[in-house]
Formats: structure tokens, sequence, C-alpha cells
């Protein structure tokens, strides 16, 4: 069977790449320009029937992929001040509809619906900038991404490699997003370590070709580097599952502050070692198992209740075996849910609000994976691979000043007449006091300019480590 994705590329998408845009910064970048006319060159050597772009600025949902729908599109860069540099795509609209199908008979989020822009982003644009020199005589699928799990990035992916199959048509692959933009202070977001260390791994991934490395990079740790393309470039590795490549880092640079790579992936057979979803579901689905063997029961008693209640639909008699701390004691509980390394559900009580700490955890189990709006409910398919964690209150006490407070060690809760928000402590990606209170104040509608009352509160913790 002949692979239909002839070849993928990674490419950044600065405007100022565009010399009347760039009005002579684009000189400072001159490796990633001939990158870029080295990798178009190659497209038009190819020739292929559709390019696939997947674009971090085109429309972007946090639980839904969007494909966009309709037969063309236009862009231009008004918007950094060249109105009349413009582009005209033609849609593959056939391509678009059966990877949506596919997407939907595969319980990936994505689709056409819910268009709110439809003119081409910057994103698609640079790259097509490039392609257009050389070669014009192909359609376009355009993709956004999302909020979503790395690992739904990468099925989808494999989606479009099978949707190239199915319709005979030859694809090549772009994957548009820039790297760090925190590589230097006078960059767009200043500096951080993270952001050169950001890019040196993805780019060193890139150079050999392991899209295992893409798919383990922490979250926390992308977002203290400010990264831009990574799920552009997963969603790209899940077009090349199980395919052999011969990868090439073309060239990186960051003079601005932000890194800019230029990588090709040529497509040079089959390869049953490079189903990389595959491996990371197997590893995954290892270390869950690790703590379930080892979780305490605490984290053991959410996880039965919301197993029986999605599986069975009933709520679980308290259990007799339990503790006598859990028994015996009432007290606020907060039931977390993770899923892929991502939030997938958290619902808590302040305080007590039943007979014993036990009881609060059923309570607040089933209303993580059922209650939570920022979520759908929890799916029989997603049992397996949700971790849970359990987070017993003591008393809180008020405070004064924000200075009282510790993000590693207290949470805080906010008020304001019947208005009331709690952020718990050491929380990924909270890092200052001031930004804890600033999400408890949003989450309970009071303006930040409001006198507020705060109090502190610490937890004890449980996350289903007890001999690791």
């Amino acid at each position: 069977m002949p692979d239909f994705i002839k070849n993928a590329f990674i490419v950044p998408h600065p405007p100022l790449i565009i010399p009347r845009v760039g009005r002579g910064q684009e000189i400072k970048i001159e490796k990633t320009v001939k990158a870029y006319d080295t990798i178009a060159k190659k497209i038009a050597a190819l020739s292929p029937d559709t390019i696939v772009v997947a674009t971090p600025h085109s429309i972007m949902y946090s639980d839904y992929i969007h494909i966009s729908p309709g037969k063309s599109a236009k862009g231009d860069f008004g918007e950094f001040g060249e109105k009349d540099i413009s582009f005209e795509a033609e849609y593959d609209t056939e391509f678009s509809h059966k990877l949506s199908e596919l997407a939907e008979r595969n319980d990936i989020p994505a689709g056409t619906l819910g268009e709110r822009k439809k003119s081409l982003d910057h994103g698609t644009m640079v790259p097509l900038h490039f392609v257009n020199k050389y070669y014009t005589d192909y359609k376009l699928v355009r993709i956004g991404i999302s909020g979503l799990s790395f690992m739904e990035h990468y099925e989808l992916g494999r989606c479009i490699s099978e949707t190239a199959e199915m319709l005979g048509r030859k694809v090549v692959f772009i994957a548009s997003g820039d790297l760090s933009h925190m590589l230097k202070d006078e960059g767009p977001y200043g500096y951080s370590d993270e952001g050169p260390e950001f890019d040196k791994e993805v780019t060193e991934a890139m150079s050999s070709g392991d899209f295992m490395r893409f798919l383990t990079f922490d979250e926390e740790f992308c977002e203290a580097a400010a990264e831009c393309g990574l799920r552009s470039f997963i969603m790209m590795a899940g077009a090349l599952d199980g395919k052999d490549v011969n990868s090439e880092l073309l060239s990186y640079e960051g003079p601005y502050g932000v890194g800019y790579a230029v990588a090709s992936f040529e497509v040079t057979g089959k390869n049953e070692e490079r189903h990389f979803g595959e491996l990371y579901n197997k590893k995954e689905e290892e270390r869950l198992n690790i703590l379930r063997e080892n979780e305490d029961e605490y984290v053991r008693l959410a996880r039965k209740t919301l197993e029986s209640y999605v599986l069975q639909g009933d709520k679980i008699e308290r259990p007799d075996v339990l503790s006598a701390e859990m028994l015996d004691n009432r007290a606020g509980v907060f039931v977390s849910l993770k899923m892929n390394g991502q939030l997938r559900g958290c619902i808590g009580t302040v305080s007590a609000t039943t007979a014993s700490i036990a009881d609060e955890i059923i309570q607040n189990a089933i209303s993580a994976g059922f209650e939570d709006p920022r979520f759908n409910p929890v799916t029989k398919k997603e049992l397996n691979k949700i971790q849970y964690s359990v987070d017993v209150l003591k008393e809180s006490e008020p405070i004064e000043s924000i200075n009282s407070l510790d993000v590693k060690k207290y949470g805080v809760i906010v008020r304001k007449g019947m208005k009331s928000g709690l952020l718990l402590p050491n929380l990924d990606g909270v890092d200052a006091p001031e930004e804890q209170v600033s999400i408890a104040l949003k989450k309970a509608g009071i303006n930040p300019d409001d006198n507020y009352t705060m109090e502190r509160f610490e937890v004890i913790r449980h996350t289903g480590v007890k001999h690791l």
C-alpha cells in the first residue's frame, strides 16, 4: 500500500519574514528564509493534490478541534500593516468532510462546526507565501488546535493519514508553529529559563524524528516556555504514525526572542516500531496501574465511586471497612480528576455537608465526573485513563494581607456578600499569591477593585501514591 502522505514539514510563521511586512527585519532570519524556500521547492517537486496546514492561529476551542469548512477562504496581512498582501485558497471540501466523519467515528471532538472567522490566519498564510512561489496546483485543508490533550491531536493526525488513503490523495502536511516566545528579555514575553530549554529539547526531537518526545512534554513546562506550535507538531506526528521518516532540521533561529525552526520529515516506508500513540498509551496504562496498586483508601474510594456510577448508574453504599479517620470525621473535600496530564473535572465543598469524610468523597467524586460545567460527563471509555486526587480541607482562617499566602502551602477563599471563590494550594501553573487570588476572584465573579475578605486554609492531599 503506498504512503499518501509523502512529506511533512514543521515551519514557523513570523509575519515579518515577508519582506513588505518585515521591512528589512527578515534579514536577521536569513537561515529561516533559505530553509523555507528549500521546503517550498520540495513541495513543488512532490506536486501534492492537497496540503494540510495545522495552525495555532485559526479558530481555537478548549474542547474541539476546528476543521475549516466551505469551498475557499481569503486572508491578508492588514493586521500587520500590509492589507495589499493577500491570499486566496481553495479548500479540499471532500477531504474536510471525510476527515470530520472519521473523527466522529473515533470519538475525537473535531469537525467543521462553529466557524467564527472564515479568513485565513497568518499561521496559514506565511507558509503559503513560500509554497505559492513555486507551486499553486493544490487544495487546502486548514485545521486549528485546541485545549484538548496531546493524544487527541495525535489521533486526529492518524485520521488525516487515513483520510488521505481513503480518498487516494497525495498529501503534504505542514505543521505551522513557532517555538518558545521567552528566549530574550527584549522578546514579546520576556525571558524564562524554560524557553531555551524547550527549544533545545524540541529541536533535538525534530532532528532525530523522536515524536514520542513531543507527546511526553510536561504541559506546565510548555506553558512556562510560552510555546506556540507543539500541538501542531503532535498532529503532524499522528499523521506519520507507523511510518519511517528521514528527519532533517534545516534551520533554527531566535533573534527576536521567539524560536523559529524549519524541519523536514520525508516518508521512506512503514515502521511498526513508530506507532508512538500506542506506545504512549501503553506506558500511561502501566503508570496508572502502578498508581492503582498503591493508592490509599481516600483515592480508592473516589475511584470506585465514580467507576460504579459510570458503569452501573448507582451511587455506592459507604464501605464499612474504612478507617475511623474517614468515618468519624467531617470536613470539606475536593475530588480532582486528570486525564492525559490535563484536568478532567474538579468539584468540592469548602466545609462538610455530609456525615463523614467518606460520604463527602462519594458525593464529590460523582460531582467531579458529572457536574463540573467545564467538561462533559465522564464516559466508560475514559475510566481507565483517569488519575484521581482527594484534598481534605482543614479549617480556614481569615487573613488581612496577600502576604500571608504561600501558593504551595495554602489555598485561598475570597468572599464578598453572597459571592465566594476558592482555589486549592499547590496547583500546576499557579506560582504567585497574586495569581492565586486573581483566579479565585474570577471564579467568584468578584471585581478585583471591590472590598473583599480573604481566608487561607491547608489541605491534606491524597494523590494515590502510597508506597512509591
